[in-house]
């Protein structure tokens, strides 16, 4: 069960905005194309990509074989050797078929730029699934101190899909490994984050594989799997109960994340709204500003 994922569908020239200082660069030395040893060029330590598909990587060293590798390596170089910005499959491929030597084009970034752009060309490629991609995001935002909303103008994400991003990361690890594994896809992974308990979402995890469920199924599932767990109605949760849990998805769908309405007797209760980060609780403040504001 392959997850589904979408590609950004912007080039590597408009990866890093504008706005980014950019070093002195001399364009005679850092910005042509030259060829290099392939054992000089070196992994990028924060390529978010975990894994390689070996068959794949067979097909395109076949490719590579009869007609060379046709787009240039980006690479920066660090000490006496290159490291790889975009274009790690190109290499491995090319070292698979032989080459001696590849093509590359040398570039000056630092190590946030970097991350950034090995980030950026994944995702246009489509090669990350879910949890790479969280945990690429993650490591942004915590190394560089970067706000969600200032990650999601650099990667070209909404807000919203940063967050949801990183939720994942919230999944029971063995369900996480499971969308590694490309058992499990990105939809497949939020349906499950409903599920609370970590047994429970992997026993749902393992049935949905077993069964090959779509995603709408999973979604079924789930939803019946809380009802069943869902304690008997009391005599304070009378017929107007749905309209409290009518309330729950109108507050969910303006705030972007999970409310849950608890009623006690007498006409009392609390709502309970959840965050799952710092700049989440800040988004969620900032929209009760506006809304405050509108008022």
């Amino acid at each position: 069960m392959a997850a589904i994922k979408r590609g950004l569908g912007k080039g590597l020239d408009i990866m890093i905005p504008e706005k980014i200082s950019q070093p002195e660069i001399n364009e005679e030395n850092v910005s042509r194309e030259t060829f290099l040893p392939i054992r000089d060029l070196e992994p990028n330590k924060s390529q978010p990509r975990q894994g390689f598909d070996e068959e794949a990587l067979k097909e395109l060293a076949a490719s590579i074989k009869q007609y060379g590798v046709i787009q240039p390596i980006i690479v920066r170089k660090v000490d006496n050797r290159y490291e790889i910005i975009a274009g790690e499959r190109r290499w491995r491929a090319a070292r698979m078929a032989g080459l001696k030597e590849v093509p590359v084009i040398i570039k000056e970034y630092n190590p946030q730029e970097v991350m950034e752009i090995a980030l950026i060309e994944n995702i246009q490629r489509e090669d990350l699934n879910p949890i790479e991609e969280a945990f690429a995001y993650q490591k942004l935002i915590q190394e560089y101190n970067l706000r969600q909303e200032e990650l999601a103008e650099r990667v070209a994400k909404s807000r919203t899909a940063i967050t949801n991003a990183l939720r994942l990361l919230k999944l029971d690890e063995r369900v996480r490994n499971m969308v590694m594994e490309n058992k499990l896809s990105g939809g497949h992974a939020r349906a499950l984050l409903s599920i609370e308990n970590a047994d429970a979402q992997y026993e749902a995890a393992c049935k949905i594989v077993e069964k090959g469920l779509s995603v709408r199924d999973t979604e079924k599932l789930v939803k019946q799997l809380l009802k069943n767990n869902t304690p008997k109605k009391t005599a304070v949760e009378d017929d107007n109960s749905f309209i409290y849990r009518n309330l729950e998805e109108r507050l969910k769908n303006i705030i972007g994340t999970k409310v849950t309405i608890n009623r006690k007797q007498k006409g009392r209760g609390k709502i309970e709204i959840e965050y799952y980060s710092d700049d989440d609780l800040e988004r969620i403040m900032e929209l009760f500003n506006v809304l405050s504001w509108k008022a």
